[in-house]
């Protein structure tokens, strides 16, 4: 089976750790590495925690044998120290593919809420990985409020010489994920393809994006992570604010600033002057005390209530027309309960309503009418969540319902407000006392599920209310219980040949996954996807056939079925044969690693309660004798495991269920838990055993030496 399900926002896809900032909306400078395709806000970052997976490739294989309708264009590279997975060797045994030896990033605002932001960046080329990464630069902006000019990029070779790039060579092209969706085409990328780039060369480019009349202005915002990885040498970073506007700031301790103020009195400024520190902290993943979240925080808003004030008329502007109240009774007419109704009202924004996969804000939260947004068929995932709240607000006994923004960090009230602060937008509704958290721009997610990487996480509803304490926490726990079915029905032939049908039936967050990748497949995909499931099964063989149920059909469990063969699964001259059962291995978590002197011990985390079976069957031979392992059974209160095996004439069977009842196992009963993942995984270990007579020779007799059965062999 595939690893657990983890979704997250697009540019969740790329952890930042350099030079990330947001100002009234979402821009970034150039990362060093291409975009990795996803699957609508898909993550396949964490391991599956029932069914493992034989390597993380498989997964981004899988991500990428799917073909989205609309593909996001490649972010704009301006994240420039990001892949810190590629640290692979210590630091001084590896040279980065690029350096940025100069990373100057400069704001000013206005009164306004009209700024400017100027970056400058010189970048050395030390490989060809770093010549791919710099290839292109891509820059993301919104056209009706936005300008992005690239004034300077040029390129000193090694060699001698320098090659400056006309404004000719710059594209300005509507993002990719808009391209059938007019409405949107504001949203675009200007992008440079830097031709004739070399190991050994120098890059040099300037950026300037300006904002005007943004859709929240006066207010403007800002957050910024300074470089921890050492792929950029020298940064520094200016914030020029006029002294008249009232503005909040959070600076990490560890990177102070020197602030100049102007002595004017009618156009007086305030300059914030970032210089690199003598001593570069070490980066967070090193176990260094440094602070979380951005280092550097502006804003603005007094507080968050202020903040809602003055976000609630873009994302709650709209109220019920009679148009959209006659489409909502028409749409829950076949329904009895209010809930009824309300999931029919859900199906209808989240599967008629195509998703345009943009990141949050692009559009800069304004917001088509909901009557537009039913008559295009499309819509970004902040009109889908506002749509659905309008729809629900047509019916009568119908719940309350709004857009939320999820809180991207742990503590969202010790950061200041702004929308930096949130990563994605759901639906927070509340019907007859129930709470139901809602993600409509998935398509196929089931009524009130959320997925996996949002729930638990704070979240900022929209219900009109203007109070710091109107943060809730969205619920851990799915609309339903967890569940994962799988059976295997194989055949072994006189030559070895192994023929399985494999059928799946899943239930919760690795559902979610498989809905997705097999709705955004085409058909003529989906023995491609079948094979990456059979080759994270432990199966080597080829797809003869796949087929799936219909995505759309949440409100049933999601199953997968497909054909697989084997030419040469065993090799009978061998005596005796020994084979696995033919199951999905259980990946357990591991147990926690032991900690350092003086801190504390971690909890082994178990994730979302789950129930998975297992069974195969398996047909031998003719004259072939099998003989089982025992069968193991463990029970605690957090899990339960249970295996059986049997053999009976020419059939064996094999069935494994684990049921995980607890979220997670506290650090002190580590070492029960060491036991219990020992049980399971040495009852995974046993193999069958196999033994077949060999076939009469030709025109020998009965008795004779060649056809007299041989006896079994102990394992």
């Amino acid at each position: 089976m595939l690893p657990l399900l983890r979704l997250r926002q697009a540019e969740g896809c790329t952890p930042v750790t350099a030079a990330q900032l947001r100002f009234p909306f979402v821009f970034t400078l150039p990362r060093p590495h291409p975009t990795l395709p996803f699957v609508n806000r898909l993550s396949l970052s964490a391991p599956f925690r029932c069914l493992r997976i034989s390597s993380q490739l498989l997964l981004i294989a899988l991500v990428a044998c799917v073909s989205p309708a609309q593909e996001p264009a490649q972010e704009p590279v301006e994240k420039l120290a990001d892949k810190k997975a590629e640290k692979t060797a210590a630091p001084e045994k590896t040279e980065n593919p690029a350096q940025i030896e100069l990373l100057e990033t400069r704001y000013r605002f206005e009164a306004n809420g009209d700024s400017r932001k100027e970056v400058h960046a010189r970048v050395h080329i030390n490989s060809e990985l770093g010549v791919r990464q710099f290839v292109r630069l891509n820059f993301d902006y919104n056209r009706s409020f936005q300008s992005v000019e690239i004034p300077l990029v040029r390129i000193t070779h090694a060699g001698g010489g320098t090659a400056d790039f006309l404004p000719s060579a710059i594209t300005d092209q509507p993002n990719a994920a808009v391209v059938n969706a007019p409405a949107y085409q504001d949203v675009r990328v200007k992008s440079v393809r830097i031709l004739g780039l070399a190991p050994g060369d120098n890059l040099e480019y300037r950026v300037i994006t300006a904002v005007s009349h943004h859709p929240l202005a006066p207010d403007f915002w800002l957050d910024h992570s300074f470089d921890r990885t050492g792929v950029v040498s020298q940064e520094l970073f200016d914030i020029d604010v006029p002294a008249s506007r009232k503005i909040q700031l959070h600076v990490a301790p560890e990177f102070p600033y020197e602030m100049i103020e102007s002595e004017g009195r009618a156009d007086a400024r305030v300059v914030y002057h970032w210089r690199p520190p003598l001593q570069r902290p070490k980066d967070r993943a090193q176990g260094e005390s440094v602070s979380s979240g951005p280092d550097v925080i502006l804003s603005t808003f007094h507080d968050w209530g202020e903040f809602v004030n003055r976000t609630t008329p873009h994302l709650m502007g709209y109220l019920p027309t009679p148009e959209i109240v006659a489409k909502a009774v028409e749409l829950s007419a076949s329904a009895d309960t209010p809930e009824d109704k309300f999931r029919t009202l859900y199906d209808f924004a989240s599967q008629k309503i195509r998703t345009v996969d943009l990141r949050l804000g692009s559009t800069g939260f304004r917001l088509r009418p909901p009557l537009e947004i039913v008559s295009s068929g499309y819509a970004i995932s902040e009109e889908k969540c506002e749509l659905l709240s309008v729809l629900a607000s047509g019916i009568k006994g119908g719940p309350i319902a709004a857009p939320a923004l999820v809180v991207s960090s742990a503590s969202p009230l010790s950061e200041l407000p702004g929308i930096s602060v949130f990563s994605r937008i759901v639906v927070s509704a509340v019907l007859g006392g129930k709470d139901f958290w809602l993600d409509p721009s998935i398509e196929v997610a089931p009524f009130g599920m959320v997925p996996s990487d949002l729930r638990g996480k704070l979240a900022l509803p929209f219900y009109y209310r203007s109070d710091s304490e109107h943060f809730e926490k969205i619920s851990p726990d799915l609309p339903f219980v967890a569940s994962q079915k799988v059976e295997v029905d194989a055949a072994l032939d006189a030559r070895g040949k192994l023929n399985a049908k494999v059928h799946y039936s899943l239930r919760g967050d690795n559902e979610l996954l498989l809905r997705v990748a097999f709705h955004q497949a085409p058909k003529e995909k989906w023995k491609d996807l079948a094979q990456l499931l059979s080759l994270s099964d432990g199966f080597r063989g080829t797809i003869l056939s796949a087929k799936a149920s219909d995505p759309y059909a949440t409100h049933e469990p999601f199953t997968v079925d497909y054909e697989i063969t084997q030419p040469k699964f065993v090799d009978w001259s061998k005596k005796p044969v020994r084979i696995s059962a033919l199951l999905p291995q259980l990946g357990l978590p591991d147990p926690p690693a032991k900690p350092a002197p003086g801190a504390r011990s971690s909890s082994v985390e178990l994730g979302t309660p789950l129930e998975v079976e297992t069974r195969m069957t398996l047909h031998l031979p003719p004259d072939t004798t099998a003989r089982t392992p025992t069968g193991t059974s463990v029970e605690r209160d957090y899990a339960t495991f249970a295996s059986e095996y049997s053999a009976k004439g020419l059939t064996v069977t094999a069935s494994r269920h684990i049921h995980f009842l607890m979220r997670q196992v506290h650090a002190d009963r580590a070492a029960d838990y060491n036991a219990f993942l020992r049980a399971v995984l040495n009852d995974q270990a046993q193999d069958f055993t196999l033994d077949r007579e060999a076939p009469p020779a030709p025109g020998s007799e009965p008795n004779s030496p060649a056809s007299a059965p041989r006896p079994a062999q102990k394992p």
